[in-house]
């Protein structure tokens, strides 16, 4: 399974994934916003631009179709995502 990342500073390839998108995000030094890592608050909201997700927790934030909270979900599919990144380092 193959996560695609265009962000804001490149286009990256991530291919282990963690518990959640988020963590795999953060390993390979993609920090993006979030508060929660629940699923409550919604600040981690991503496009997903290809491929589905499976929720691991319902959120309990909104989710229009289009974007995922990468805090409580996991690829079950290659995707990519359009991520705004505040910090970016190579991995």
């Amino acid at each position: 399974m193959s996560i695609s990342l265009a962000t804001n500073s490149g286009n990256y390839q991530i291919s282990d994934q963690d518990s959640s998108l988020l963590d795999t995000l953060e390993r390979t030094g993609h920090q993006i916003e979030y508060q929660c890592r629940q699923g409550y608050c919604g600040a981690c909201r991503t496009t997903l631009t290809s491929g589905s997700v499976t929720y691991t927790t319902e959120p309990l934030a909104a989710v229009a179709p289009g974007s995922i909270l990468p805090c409580c979900c996991k690829a079950n599919s290659d995707i990519t995502l359009a991520v705004i990144a505040t910090i970016t380092v190579a991995a």
